[in-house]
Parts: structure tokens; sequence; C-alpha cells
């Protein structure tokens, strides 16, 4: 074997399969065990070094129930046809903008084939878009994001088209900020995408946050006096000099120390941190969260909780099939933008038993946390980016999800990824996965407290991102009951890869195709339990153990 990261094995803690005995609650067979990682996980759940706390991953907190809403328009009433030549878009969107004006509620897609010549676009919270299940009501889109809205380019230069990795056809985003960023693509002003602004600049501070630990629910602010329960707040952790703040996010040590960080322009540009957070309770200067901190909170990083745009809140897409146009899949970064379902700036929002077939990418996650993304399907032709997860996405949860393999060949010079995620996104779930094809796609800017957990892959794709995008993984990513079908290490074995990471209960996997090198020297502090053995590994599911915890 030749110098790669199986060689640097012996950073890890390996616990093989005598780790420890298991326990009759959890022993559905007599090779079942329940790991030592998780035995010390219960006793410490928020702040255990490798494995990060996942339990209130999605909406509401990851409750089981999704919201439902009255029925307060059906699309039909607005002029949609359902005989897949009437274009229905204009009566879909007045449909949703209707039920908006109204406070909120349900609209109703009836069964049957719906042409849309235009981005449905729900921008109303509080507002579910429902139809009659993804088997009987199908939306198909004749038009891309480029011919809609125009070229989209990137905002760190080249000829890459930005619908390669934003944008979808149906589109849940606030009105205000849907608006801006179409002026912005259309003017060339390239933007930013998350809560802040295209400029970043959209915020103003609220308090100054004291030091603090992460896994703490509780913070000590300035002055409690502009902030109230139930209000969605932002907080913002900038970077010092010496990066520290990105050092944080890989676990500290000698390692990140010593890591090249000032040519790293790209994931540098991600900073600050931004962690949308609602508060539970305010008690004097002392401020209750409804999740833990994911960070230290400290001085040198100027901790603020600030506002931020508004944000599309309460909202979903149910029941339905979102059928592009079939057309050959493009050159790497070319993507025209025949995307599927994006959320944006949303929070407590959901999609739930929705297919998409023949995009160019899938369901995208972008500057959204606290959504559930509940028996989606990717299938058809084949997508550049299955599932993308990105620009600051925080504590999203899908569950359920199946990648289909692709129906016909992949032209040249085209790329798979699979379930993505980057730009300093954390704490975010993939479970119950039936992956067909794709792979466990980190684009580097530092993503990190990651969780996939109960999946079976067929793990071919391969990941992507510039070098100054910075490391593939930062600290806690856990990858917990993985069936890997071709034998493939790649992005899946995490030991020797990702700093502070666990990796339980997977099957054996060998190195080949794309292999990767650890971005940081020394010890890692990575751990691997219960190799070769996913069939054993007790609790089954990471994130339902910990939801139940």
């Amino acid at each position: 074997m030749s110098m790669t990261r199986r060689t640097v094995l012996g950073s890890a803690v390996v616990l093989a399969a005598g780790a420890g005995p298991s326990t009759a609650a959890d022993s559905g067979t007599s090779s079942a065990e329940s790991p030592l990682l998780w035995r010390e996980f219960t006793r410490a759940p928020f702040t255990h070094p490798q494995i990060p706390y996942i339990g209130r991953a999605g909406c509401d907190g990851g409750a089981d129930r999704l919201p439902r809403r009255p029925v307060v328009a059906d699309v039909r009433d607005f002029g949609a046809v359902r005989d897949g030549t009437t274009d229905s878009a204009p009566a879909i969107n007045r449909a949703i903008a209707a039920a908006g004006r109204a406070g909120g509620g349900t609209v109703t897609v009836p069964p049957g084939t719906f042409r849309i010549d235009d981005v449905i676009r729900l921008g109303w919270s509080n507002v579910i878009l429902k139809g009659a299940g993804s088997g009987r009501t199908t939306l198909y889109a004749t038009k891309n994001l480029t011919e809609l809205i125009g070229a989209y380019g990137s905002r760190y230069g080249g000829d890459k088209s930005g619908w390669s990795w934003a944008g979808g056809l149906v589109w849940l985003a606030p009105r205000a900020r849907w608006a801006s960023l179409v002026t912005a693509i259309r003017a060339k002003a390239w933007p930013f995408e998350g809560w802040t602004g295209n400029n970043r600049d959209e915020w103003r501070r609220l308090a100054t946050v004291a030091p603090e630990r992460r896994g703490s629910w509780t913070i000590t602010v300035s002055d409690a006096s502009s902030l109230r329960p139930g209000a969605l707040v932002l907080l913002r952790l900038a970077d010092d000099a010496g990066h520290s703040l990105l050092e944080h996010m890989c676990g500290g040590g000698p390692g990140p120390e010593a890591y090249s960080w000032d040519d790293k322009t790209k994931l540098t540009s991600y900073v600050p941190y931004e962690w949308p957070v609602r508060i539970s309770r305010v008690h004097g200067r002392k401020v209750t969260l409804e999740r833990p901190l994911p960070l230290d909170v400290r001085p040198e990083w100027d901790p603020q909780l600030t506002t931020h745009v508004q944000a599309l809140t309460g909202s979903g897409v149910e029941g339905l099939t979102l059928e592009a146009t079939e057309t050959p899949q493009q050159p790497h970064l070319l993507d025209k933008g025949y995307n599927g379902v994006v959320l944006q700036c949303a929070y407590d929002c959901w999609v739930d038993d929705v297919t998409v077939r023949h995009v160019d990418n899938g369901f995208g996650l972008v500057a959204a946390s606290a959504c559930t993304l509940r028996r989606t399907r990717v299938t058809g032709r084949g997508s550049h980016h299955p599932y993308f997860c990105r620009e600051g996405s925080h504590d999203n949860l899908i569950e359920d999800f199946t990648i289909e393999e692709r129906t016909s060949p992949a032209p040249a010079n085209t790329q798979l990824h699979g379930i993505n995620v980057e730009g300093l996104s954390s704490y975010n779930v993939w479970s119950r996965g039936d992956m067909r094809m794709g792979t466990f796609d980190s684009h580097r800017g530092l993503p990190f407290a990651n969780v996939r957990t109960d999946i079976t892959v067929n793990n071919n794709g391969r990941h992507g991102g510039d070098a100054s995008a910075g490391p593939l993984f930062g600290a806690r990513f856990t990858h917990w009951n993985i069936r890997v079908t071709n034998a493939r290490a790649g992005l899946v074995r995490l030991d020797a890869l990702a700093p502070y990471s666990a990796t339980v209960g997977i099957d054996e996997v060998g190195d080949f195709d794309q292999i990767d090198v650890p971005d940081f020297t020394g010890d890692l502090h990575t751990r691997l339990e219960l190799y070769g053995r996913p069939h054993a590994v007790r609790p089954r599911n990471l994130h339902v153990a910990q939801r139940d915890l």
C-alpha cells in the first residue's frame, strides 16, 4: 500500500469487535454491541469530543409530526390546469401569495400533471404547498433557472455557473431575500447568499455574549432588553488574526495550529460563523437557547447576538413530484439550473414526500437551519448534487431519503457528488438513507459536527472543493451504521482523515478511486469501533437514539 490515509491509522483509537458488552435493551441478536463511544456519549452528550449532539436537529426540534395548517386555497381556483400543457406557475404562485396574505394555511395541488414555466416561489411564512402525494401530483418544469433568471456566476471568479450549487425551481425563501438575490444575479453582482444579505452587512448587534463553553444551553449577555422568548437571533462569531476560531472548529491542538490558514481565502470569506437559534427563556441577563451552543464563546471572537434578514418560518412543501424536462446533464460546474427544491434563509421549514426527477441538483439547503427533509427521492437521468448543504446551514435533518441509480449513462465531463456538506455548515444529520449512487461528499469549506447514520451506500461518487476552501472536515464528524455495498472507503471511513471524528459500525472498505489524505498533521484523535460489523452496532440509528435520550 502506498502512503495514503490508511498508513496513519495509528492516530485513531481502534476498538474492534470485543469493545464491550452488549446491553439487554439494545441487543436484537447475540452479536449486537453497544460501542464504548455510545456509553461515553450518554454521560456527556453535549460536550463529547468526537460525537456531536444532534438530538434536536430538524424542524421544531426534530419533532416526529410536522405542522399541519387548514386548507385555505386550491390552485385550480386561481387558474391552474392539470392537463400537462397549460402553464400553471402563475396560478400556483397566486394561490401561495393569497394564503400568505391571509396569514398562512395549506394550498392544495390535486392529482394530475401541472406544467410550470416559472419558479414556484414559497416566500410567505406558515404556508404549506401540498400535493396529493409524490406518486399522484406532478409539477412538470419546462425551463431552467438560466432561462428564467439569467446566468449566475461565482463570487470567487472563473466561468462556473452558480446554478450548479444554488437555486431551485421550487424555492422556499423569504420574499425580500429572494428578490434581492435575483436583482443581484441579474446585475452580475454575485451575492453572498446567507442570513445577513448580499454583502453580509444587513444586521445589527442586539447584545454581546459573555464567555461560555460548547454545549451550554444558557448564555449571559450584556443587555437583554431587546431579547424575547421565541425570537430568532444569530449568534455571530468572528475570527482573530491567528485563526483560533477555525482551529477550534477542528478540535484545536498542534495539527490545526500548524495548518496554513492565510491562503485559504474562500474559507476565510465564510467567517464570521452565523448560527440561527430561537430564544427559549430570558431571565435577567441569562438567556436560554432552544439548542446547546455549537462552539465555545470566547471574547477574542467578538461574540454577539444579532439581527438578520427576514426569515421564512413554518412553511413546507409536501406530496408531489417535480419533474424537469429531460435534457443531458451538463459538464461539471456548468449546470443550467434544472434544480429541484431549495430552502434558503429558512428556519423550522420542511419538505415531505417529494420526488425530483431529471434535475441538475436535487434538494438544497442554503443558509437554512432547523429544517427537515423527510421521504425525499432523487431519480431520473442523474444529478450533479443530489443533495447539497452549504453557506452556513445548521441543525437540519434529512431522513428517509433515496438517491436512485441514474436512468441514462453519465455524459463525459460530468460529476456526481452525493450528500454534500460545506461552507462551515454544522450539526446536520443524514439518517435512514438508500444511496444507490453518490458519496458522503465534503466540498471543503470546513464543515464540522455533522452525522450520517443508518445509510446504505454504493460509494461511487467523488467530492469537490477548491483548495482555497480549506479542510475537508472539521471536528466531530460521525458516521454510524453505514453499509457500503462496493467496499470503497473514500469519505465514508473517517479515521486517519477527519480530526476528532468517529466511525462506528461500517463495512470493511478499502482505498480506490479518489483517495484523500488528512489536512492536519499529528494525532487526529479519531475513533473507530465495530469495524466490519454494521449489523452489530446498537443503537442502530444515532440520531433516533440521541433524540430519545
